[in-house]
């Protein structure tokens, strides 16, 4: 399956089955999709030589481009050289092995702990109901936390890294509880061999220099909840009482990156149909000083007035190319910040597992309510027909467990044709239950702005991979 599009004036072309990402002049972008039907089934493992008939085919389907038969045939023989060494025109090898990832055995690997069913804002596209999840306020207890951790250790198999997110409502609502934890969880490492990642994500009100020194001390990640620009952030982020929270949020926000040496954190931002130009938001926090930043879609129901409308795409899709030139120029001059959405490992990458399967929600990755519910994921959260089980009785919808390994790029109609597939892995199961009623389908606007987040991130590593060719030329 071959991928092209043209992104700043480069001519990309993207063979999607190996990964390997080629940046080509107008001519060859012309020639690679007249020239898929010659190669199909020519690879590597063919054991077939690129004989005189093989190049009669390949100029034959050339007939059209205007060129000279030499830069043809010159041309020709450059593709065939990368057919040969599987990066271009290659097949699928993964679909094969597709059952062998469903029936693989699975352990428990991360946890998120809803440590606090409480919140102090009132974020109007929450989808935790200002912390409630469909049900009742509550804080977790210590003692259901440790059961939790126990839990975590006694399904993780061999498994040594554990990861833990504190999550919430508001997790510092809840927080000489957060402390307990962690600490009891420290404590089950050298006897059970296994390490405690730990992390916490937070709208940063409660945030104080005694909670700093301690997330700097246990958190390998901490997710700090800020959308932009004050009139944005404050639209959507406010308390309960309507005013805004940005003021009492920034300087903390600002004050926590510095001390993690802009490292081990990021700002995590949503924008809505109210801004479009987002853009603007990312660079905004940049201007602020933060080095990690996310700012992601919202995803809501269609009657909500702050949801995304297909009249948005066009505008939203500018938007990622305009942010996608104005990052990489900051880049070049030494000011460059990380994106989470341009962020992309083109040389390694997620395991084949990861790349076929995504989260692990349901199987490696579980939600746990205060009450010691266990769920698929925090968007699971509260809807019963997804209660996986408690920390008491461990999982006792074996059902559901193996209806989550079963969900896949392979088993999404829409993913097995998508150039893709194997960046988002399927993209969210509870976005897919939302709005479909089952696990394995697509969240239309997720897909298509995730497809030009992935465009604009290849762009990007073409840009400065050309750049520091250029830098080595000149060195030479």
């Amino acid at each position: 399956m071959i991928h092209q599009y043209i992104n700043n004036g480069y001519h990309i072309v993207l063979d999607v089955n190996s990964g390997s990402v080629h940046v080509v002049d107008e001519l060859v972008y012309q020639a690679i999709p007249l020239l898929e039907p010659v190669f199909t089934g020519f690879g590597p493992e063919s054991g077939k030589q690129a004989d005189d008939q093989v190049l009669s085919r390949a100029l034959e389907a050339l007939a059209s481009l205007t060129a000279s038969e030499e830069e043809k045939k010159e041309m020709v023989e450059e593709i065939i050289s990368l057919v040969e060494a599987g990066q271009l025109y290659t097949e699928d090898a993964y679909e094969d092995y597709i059952q062998e990832f469903k029936d693989r055995q699975t352990v428990v690997k991360a946890l998120c702990l809803h440590i606090a069913h409480d919140c102090n804002l009132a974020c109007k596209y929450c989808f935790a109901e200002e912390g409630e999840y469909h049900g009742r306020r509550a804080l977790m207890s210590f003692e259901t936390g440790k059961k939790a951790l126990d839990f975590l250790v006694e399904n993780s198999g061999n498994r040594i890294n554990l990861e833990v997110d504190f999550f919430g409502g508001e997790p510092l609502m809840n927080w000489q509880v957060v402390k307990d934890l962690v600490a009891y969880g420290r404590s089950l490492e050298k006897t059970h061999h296994k390490k405690f990642r730990f992390t916490l994500t937070t709208n940063g009100v409660l945030l104080t220099d005694e909670v700093m020194e301690y997330l700097n001390k246990e958190m390998s990640n901490v997710v700090l909840s800020i959308d932009g620009r004050k009139e944005v952030h404050d639209r959507m982020r406010p308390f309960r009482g309507g005013q805004g929270s940005y003021e009492q949020i920034v300087a903390k926000f600002r004050k926590l990156a510095k001390s993690r040496n802009q490292m081990n954190y990021y700002v995590r931002g949503t924008f809505t149909h109210n801004n479009p130009d987002f853009a603007a938001d990312v660079l905004h926090l940049a201007d602020l000083g933060f080095q990690q930043i996310s700012v992601e879609p919202v995803v809501a129901e269609e009657g909500e007035s702050y949801a995304l409308k297909k009249e948005d795409l066009p505008a939203l899709l500018a938007e990622y190319d305009k942010l996608a030139v104005e990052l990489l120029k900051r880049q070049k001059e030494g000011k460059g910040v990380n994106f989470f959405h341009f962020m992309i490992d083109l040389a390694g990458g997620p395991c084949v597992a990861k790349r076929l399967t995504g989260c692990g929600s349901g199987t490696e990755y579980l939600a746990v309510t205060p009450w010691g519910d266990l769920y698929p994921c925090h968007q699971f959260v509260g809807q019963e027909d997804f209660l996986l089980g408690n920390v008491d009785e461990g999982i006792t919808r074996k059902d559901l467990v193996q209806e989550f390994k079963s969900c896949n790029v392979y088993a999404k109609e829409d993913c097995r044709t998508c150039f893709a597939k194997f960046y988002c892995s399927g993209g969210c199961a509870a976005n897919s239950y939302n709005f479909h009623g089952h696990i394995n389908d697509t969240y239309e606007y997720g897909c298509i702005l995730q497809k030009k987040r992935i465009e604009c991130a290849i762009m990007m590593k073409a840009a400065l991979s050309e750049e520091e060719d250029e830098a080595e030329q000149k060195e030479a």
